[in-house]
């Protein structure tokens, strides 16, 4: 397969990704968003890599692997600690910040 359409691929994730953080009001479903812009991301850098023919691509997509995962870690309790203050898991309760 054709690297190129790798590319197309991780833009059309990408703004998919974008779209939802943008338009979605739930904390979950914007923070799979991100994860998705991150894939997408990852997609990117490999599908460079091997247009180019070296590993720089792919060693950034682990880190940001790695970044995504500690995002993972405190935004998922970030969320289940304002889904327990505030009943709701929605961003506009969360721009508050008043408990």
């Amino acid at each position: 397969m054709n690297p190129v359409n790798y590319i197309y691929l991780a833009s059309l994730l990408f703004t998919i990704g974008a779209a939802g953080v943008l338009i979605r009001r739930n904390a979950i479903v914007v923070f799979m968003c991100v994860e998705l812009m991150l894939n997408a991301c990852n997609l990117a850098f490999v599908a460079f890599s091997r247009m180019h023919g070296n590993l720089d691509g792919q060693i950034i997509a682990f880190f940001t692997m790695v970044v995504a995962a500690a995002e993972v870690v405190v935004g998922l309790a970030i969320i289940v600690l304002l889904f327990r203050s505030r009943h709701s898991a929605s961003v506009d309760d969360a721009s508050l910040m008043k408990l």
